[in-house]
């Protein structure tokens, strides 16, 4: 294996020279504490279903990492390793205007997803990229599922905001509010109003369980 970029709960990421290109592995972990059979079933459900989501979301129009190949057996997706910064690393050292109209692009890419019945799970500035032509790139589907469901956009988008608050404080409700906007551009003014209030509901629940 190459040079280990990132461990997480569900699989490892590895960063590889294969057939002469920079790419990424994406290895699903066994889970020890699932029955082998049950979990053998999951690796191969989900190892197919990532690289199903992220080309429905190319589809869409969301720019999204090639898939070169899928091995089962060994859980594991190749795809390009897209070259630039984490939305994470630079959205506090950007021009306020610039910092706006990323967020306003990112506000309409998700709108894309979301017209189009996907979900991403795990809408946080982490799995954005942008290139050095400007191109904003969405990664990690390993969450994802199909859903026009009101409920599923507002938990994806109120873990958007969260992200924001906790990453980028000081510069979130203005972020946040320009997403919506780039939000709103695609999927109507009426949608976005209708789930920026769920997003305010789900904020309301999470409190409400935290002061019990």
């Amino acid at each position: 294996m190459g040079i280990l970029i990132k461990k997480g709960a569900e699989a490892s990421i590895y960063l590889e020279d294969w057939c002469g290109m920079k790419v990424v592995f994406k290895r699903r972990h066994p889970k020890k504490y699932r029955i082998p059979e049950l979990d053998r079933t999951l690796q191969i459900q989900r190892t197919k279903h990532e690289p199903q989501m992220i080309h429905k979301a190319k589809e869409a129009g969301v720019p999204t990492p090639i898939i070169f190949m899928i091995d089962l057996e060994e859980a594991t997706i190749i795809m390009e390793y897209v070259e630039g910064k984490q939305i994470k690393q630079i959205l506090n050292e950007l021009p306020p205007n610039e910092r706006i109209n990323i967020c306003r692009q990112i506000g309409v890419l998700v709108g894309k997803m979301h017209r189009n019945g996907i979900i991403h799970g795990d809408l946080t500035t982490s799995n954005m990229i942008l290139t050095s032509n400007g191109i904003i790139v969405f990664i990690d589907f390993g969450l994802s599922e199909q859903s026009t469901d009101l409920e599923e956009r507002g938990v994806d988008l109120h873990l958007m905001k969260r992200s924001l608050t906790s990453t980028h404080y000081e510069y979130a409700e203005e972020c946040f509010k320009a997403i919506m906007e780039g939000y709103g551009e695609i999927m109507g003014s009426d949608v976005a109003e209708e789930v920026l209030r769920r997003v305010k509901e789900i904020e309301k629940r999470g409190r409400y369980i935290a002061e019990r």
